[in-house]
C-alpha cells in the first residue's frame, strides 16, 4: 500500500512530505514529541559559554555515551564544536528561569552561581542531573551537527523534570 502526500488517515490527521512549503507542519509534528530541557556549557578562550538545548538523548550505556545537536545557524555553533570537553545539564520543573539565561539574548552566566570542572567546564550545581563529556565525535546532519560526548563524570538529584512540548515549557504529571 503506498500513502500518498497530503493524504488523512485519522481523525484530523494529515500526511504531508517535509520541504519549505509545509515547514510549519513539519514543526508543529515535531513538537509533538515532548523533550525535557538541558543547558550545555562549554570553556571557550573568552570564558564560559552555555546553550539552552532539548536535542539531548543517551546513546550507550557502556561506553557511556551521551548526543546533543546545536543548529549551525546558532551564533554559538563554532565555539562548542570547538570544545575538547562539554557538560550537559538536564533542568528541574523549577528552573524554566535557568533556561532562558542561555537562549539567544538570555544574561549567561552573568550574576550566575557556577563552578569550574577538573577539565575547566563551567557546571552549574543543583540542576536535576549533569553529564561531565570529553568529546567522542561529530557528524554533519544537515542545518545541525550531532556532538557525542564519553560521560567522564555524572550527577543527579530526585526531583521532576522540565518539560518542553508545542513551544511552552511544562511538568510530567504522573499517577
Amino acid at each position: 500500500m503506498t500513502i500518498s502526500a497530503n493524504a488523512t488517515h485519522g481523525p484530523n490527521e494529515q500526511v504531508f512530505v517535509p520541504d519549505a512549503s509545509t515547514a510549519r507542519h513539519y514543526r508543529d509534528a515535531l513538537g509533538a514529541f515532548t523533550t525535557g530541557v538541558t543547558v550545555v556549557t562549554a570553556r571557550t578562550p573568552d570564558g564560559p559559554i552555555g546553550m539552552t538545548v532539548n536535542s539531548f538523548t543517551s546513546v550507550s550505556l557502556d561506553p557511556p555515551l551521551v548526543l546533543w545537536s546545536p543548529a549551525k545557524s546558532s551564533s554559538r555553533h563554532g565555539a562548542f564544536t570547538a570544545a575538547d570537553h562539554f557538560a550537559i545539564h538536564v533542568l528541574s520543573a523549577e528552573q524554566d528561569r535557568l533556561s532562558t539565561r542561555f537562549t539567544r539574548g538570555g544574561l549567561g552566566f552573568d550574576d550566575l552561581h557556577w563552578l569550574e570542572n577538573l577539565e575547566g567546564v563551567p557546571v552549574i550545581p543543583g540542576t536535576l542531573a549533569r553529564f561531565e563529556c570529553k568529546l567522542s565525535s561529530m557528524h554533519d546532519a544537515g542545518d545541525h551537527t550531532l556532538i557525542l560526548g564519553r560521560v567522564l563524570r555524572a550527577a543527579h538529584r530526585e526531583g521532576d523534570p522540565l518539560c518542553f512540548s508545542r513551544g511552552t515549557f511544562g511538568r510530567f504529571q504522573g499517577h
